[in-house]
């Protein structure tokens, strides 16, 4: 496995590759490595010659009261996980060689990013489609793996791939929860046990909507007040937004007769978690 920092050599070396005829797998994360994160890796190395991870706490998708000093990096643990998973390359690059002096371009899927986390994320989505950009054109991946938990995200990268006809499959994966239900997050190690316990509503949240939805529910605003009232009997839980939207362009639904997906983004104490499920009428 080979570590490296700079961009430029990091596209010299994969350029070389490519030219070999092995495809590039490549899975962008923030560290803080989980089985979530081992998910994606697994899939590209089953579907690729090579597989790419980049760990970058990224700046730019940080608002001004969120948690980037205290975001968790535990780069050992991370290099020695992607290390067991026969990872090719790790880019392990610096925030100054990322986002030099005077660094002013940037990518933003208008209408898209200012829903859902968006909403109170100001400027989140912009942060992610610009380093997710900078990312496609260092690495060159032929197939880039993104998790389904951040349904918004995987919505908005398909978007500007096909928008700005960027040579690159995306390949959105399934999420990984504990036993108990609860989704695999880097933010789940802010948790206290009891806090743990009581984020467990976000996954019974989706479960009843499951159930209403297939029991016959159609109108969006009853299921969406039943959720919240299950969400806010967890005495820790404070609700950002319970909504029911259309998987393709997150527009809120009124009434459901297809596809749908149903987001959440609750606080348990000081912590924010989003969960999500796509069920099909």
């Amino acid at each position: 496995m080979k570590i490296i920092k700079s961009p430029i050599a990091l596209s010299v070396s994969l350029k070389k590759i490519k030219l070999s005829g092995k495809t590039i797998g490549f899975v962008p994360t923030m560290g803080a490595l989980h089985e979530g994160h081992l998910s994606l890796i697994r899939a590209a190395r089953k579907d690729n010659g090579i597989v790419v991870v980049s760990i970058f706490v990224n700046p730019a998708q940080f608002g001004a009261r969120e948690d980037l000093k205290k975001y968790p990096k535990p780069i050992n643990k991370d290099l020695a996980l992607c290390k067991k998973e026969k990872v090719d390359y790790v880019f392990l690059p610096d925030a100054k060689e990322m986002y030099r002096d005077n660094f002013s371009t940037y990518v933003n899927v208008e209408g898209l990013s200012e829903v859902l986390c968006g909403k109170t994320r100001s400027g989140h989505f912009r942060g992610v489609a610009t380093v997710v950009t900078k990312l496609f054109n260092i690495v060159g991946p032929d197939i880039a793996y993104f998790g389904q938990k951040d349904a918004q995200q995987a919505v908005i990268i398909k978007r500007m791939v096909e928008d700005l006809n960027m040579a690159v499959k995306i390949k959105v994966m399934p999420i990984i929860r504990e036993k108990s239900g609860l989704a695999l997050s880097s933010r789940n190690i802010y948790l206290s046990k009891n806090e743990k316990k009581d984020a467990l509503v976000l996954f019974k949240a989706l479960n009843l909507a499951k159930v209403l939805i297939s029991g016959g529910a159609k109108d969006a605003a009853r299921i969406i007040s039943r959720l919240k009232q299950l969400i806010l009997k967890s005495k820790s839980a404070e609700i950002d937004y319970v909504e029911i939207v259309d998987p393709l362009s997150l527009k809120p639904l009124n009434k459901i007769s297809k596809e749908c997906l149903i987001a959440l983004a609750v606080r348990i104490g000081k912590t924010r978690l989003i969960d999500n499920i796509i069920l099909r009428v």
